[in-house]
């Protein structure tokens, strides 16, 4: 099983050793945020699953066949940080990543991320979505964030035990602690 990393400054270490970053966790607990600061610091190319592997113009899924060839191939890249949850493809960017981050904040700081996003986006395409797939909330959406922690979480878990031993999870369990780890990073790596 992977091991979990809670310290910011050890996390930090590793984060700055990375070449393959997966980024997990709710929508709205800031995981594009984090991700695109990370990339921008560890000069890694950003892959947002949103925008790069689900999703095609007007809300449309692009075919499961075609989005897991999508995963392995950006997976099979040198230097990325995947963004993205989709536990049914999480092996294979678990196989290839130097470092995992679990965003998993409380529930109401994602249902206020999703809110806030919203706001700021409505009617137009945020940079982490596919175009012609402007910001929405529907009631299922909502719902899928409410309950995340209660249907999404134990198939996380699962993945994280079937993981390699020297696989670091780094945690993130608020925005302060995001903003920490950026902190301490650029103490490694201004």
């Amino acid at each position: 099983m992977a091991s979990f990393v809670t310290n910011m400054k050890d996390a930090a270490s590793r984060l700055a050793r990375s070449r393959r970053i997966m980024v997990a966790g709710c929508s709205g607990s800031g995981k594009s945020t984090l991700s695109q600061a990370l990339c921008s610091r560890l000069d890694l190319t950003y892959i947002s699953m949103d925008r790069d592997v689900f999703w095609m113009p007007g809300w449309q899924l692009r075919p499961r066949e075609e989005a897991t060839q999508r995963i392995a191939a950006y997976a099979a890249r040198e230097r990325w940080i995947i963004d993205g949850n989709s536990p049914r493809t999480m092996g294979l960017r678990l196989a290839r990543a130097d470092l995992v981050i679990w965003m998993r904040p409380p529930r109401h700081v994602s249902v206020y991320g999703i809110l806030s996003r919203w706001l700021k986006h409505r009617g137009t395409v945020r940079p982490e979505m596919a175009e012609g797939c402007p910001e929405k909330i529907d009631w299922d959406f909502f719902k899928y964030v409410w309950n995340f922690e209660k249907n999404e979480v134990p198939q996380f878990l699962e993945q994280f035990e079937k993981a390699r031993d020297d696989l670091p999870i780094i945690v993130v369990t608020s925005r302060k602690q995001s903003v920490d780890l950026l902190s301490e990073l650029a103490k490694i790596r201004p």
